[in-house]
This record gives C-alpha cells, sequence and structure tokens, in this order.
C-alpha cells in the first residue's frame, strides 16, 4: 500500500517487551550475585538481553536499508531523539560529578575532612589513566576519520578505521579492568571508593556499550548497507562514541588529577 506520508508506522515488535524483561532479570541476578555470588541469574538475563538486542537490531537494520522506511523526515527525527538521549546521558553524568565535587570540596568529619581520606591510597594519573586517556582520545579520532571516509564513499578505509576503534575500546576495557584489579580500595571504602567505583563504573559501561555499537556498524559497513547520503547508524555511533570521550576526560580531570 502506498504511503500519503513521510514517517514511518512502525509494526508490532516483541523486542521491546522481551528487553524490558530480560533487563529486570539481569538486575535481579546482579543484585543475587552481589549478596549471595550466585551467577546464573545474571548470566541467563545477560545472554538473553544479548540476544534480543541483535534481533531488535536486524529488524531496524531490515526497515532502514532493504524495505526503505526511514525516509528524510523519518532520519531527521531520529537524529533528534539520538540529541535527546545524549543529553539524557549528560545530566546523568553531570549528577555522578556533582556527588563527586559536593564530597569533595566539603568532605565531611566522618572522613577527617580530608579529601582523599587518609586510608585511601589513590591511582597515580600518570599511569594507567593517563594511557587510557591517550587510548580514547586516539578512538576518537580513528572514528572521525571513518566518519570522514565514508562521506568520500570510501568504504575500505572506513571499515580499516572502525576496526581500529573497537580495538582502541577493548584495550580500554582490558586496562580499566587490570586497574580495577589493583586497586587497594573499594567501592564500600567511604564516600571516595563509591563516587570513584561508580563514576567510572558506569563511564566503563558506556564504553562497552559504545564499542558494541561501532562494532555493529563496522559489520553493517562491511555488508555495503551505508553510502554517503544514508549511514545515520554509524552517524549515531560517532556521537555517542564522543559523548564518552569527553566525559573521560572531565573524568579524568577531576577524579584522577585534580582530586588525587
Amino acid at each position: 500500500m502506498k504511503k500519503n506520508h513521510p514517517f514511518h508506522m512502525v509494526t508490532k515488535s516483541p523486542w521491546p517487551v522481551l528487553a524490558s524483561m530480560n533487563i529486570m532479570t539481569m538486575m535481579v541476578g546482579t543484585t543475587s550475585w552481589m549478596q549471595n555470588k550466585e551467577t546464573k541469574l545474571m548470566m541467563m538475563g545477560t545472554i538473553l538481553l544479548i540476544m534480543t538486542t541483535g534481533l531488535w537490531w536486524r529488524d531496524v537494520t531490515r526497515e532502514s536499508t532493504f524495505q526503505g522506511n526511514h525516509t528524510m523526515k523519518v532520519k531527521s527525527l531520529m537524529k533528534m531523539g539520538m540529541i535527546m538521549f545524549i543529553m539524557s546521558e549528560v545530566m546523568f553524568f553531570i549528577s555522578l560529578f556533582w556527588m563527586f565535587f559536593h564530597s569533595s570540596l566539603s568532605p565531611s568529619i566522618e572522613i577527617g575532612m580530608n579529601w582523599p581520606p587518609k586510608s585511601i591510597k589513590t591511582f597515580n594519573p600518570m599511569e594507567v589513566p593517563l594511557l587510557n586517556t591517550i587510548i580514547l582520545i586516539s578512538s576518537g579520532v580513528t572514528v572521525t576519520w571513518a566518519h570522514q571516509a565514508i562521506l568520500a564513499n570510501k568504504l575500505k578505509i572506513s571499515n580499516k578505521s572502525l576496526m581500529l576503534t573497537v580495538m582502541l575500546g577493548i584495550y580500554f576495557t582490558m586496562l580499566q579492568k587490570w586497574e580495577y584489579n589493583q586497586s587497594q580500595f573499594t567501592i564500600s571504602d567511604s564516600i571516595y571508593g563509591s563516587s570513584f567505583f561508580l563514576t567510572t563504573g558506569f563511564h566503563g559501561m558506556h564504553v562497552i556499550i559504545g564499542t558494541v555499537f561501532i562494532a555493529v556498524m563496522m559489520m553493517r559497513c562491511m555488508n555495503l548497507h551505508f553510502s554517503s547520503e544514508n549511514h545515520f547508524g554509524l552517524e549515531a555511533a560517532i556521537w555517542y562514541w564522543h559523548f564518552v570521550d569527553v566525559v573521560w576526560l572531565f573524568l579524568y580531570l577531576s577524579i584522577y588529577w585534580w582530586g588525587k
């Protein structure tokens, strides 16, 4: 049936309901893991969520690439939706930084009115944190290179630079995991431990999500789903990755360097 409007009337889909159920299962399982060291429910929820996300992504790819439902009007609205989503993420991290500065600028008597507390041995900002900063800045360069390459219809160059970005994202996550293992304080060690692991942990989770996002776009690029005029999925991934880069710069300067 021919449409008389430029909008995409989305068909019924089971993925939103299943994704919410799987997220709930994963979160309940995570709570169980924290309290009882039981991982089965958490792993089941995580695996089911990954499967649901993959199938949902498959359907969106079909709608945009093969069915042509993403018109110029739809893409314009999707860009606005992505901008609003990133703004909500900005507000989320502002609340975490607010918590950090509220606690560090006026340390309470419970932690000896010192920041960091005397019992906390902080990380050297000139070691692994600086290396991670260089890695994320480099990944911002490679993902921008990928965008410029696809605008010039150089898909092979775009594929290579996206692969470099994914590798840098994985490297960053591995280094952060190693840093956590070396930490001499935990999330339960005063407000310093809570603010450090909460902020860096949520950022690390965003890096993992962004890495997966870019990896999916890389596979789509390899399958010739994008052109110089039609590549909003890749554009959205690039916006998200730059947001992650900027958050890390603020995080490094405030928590690792100034907070030390």
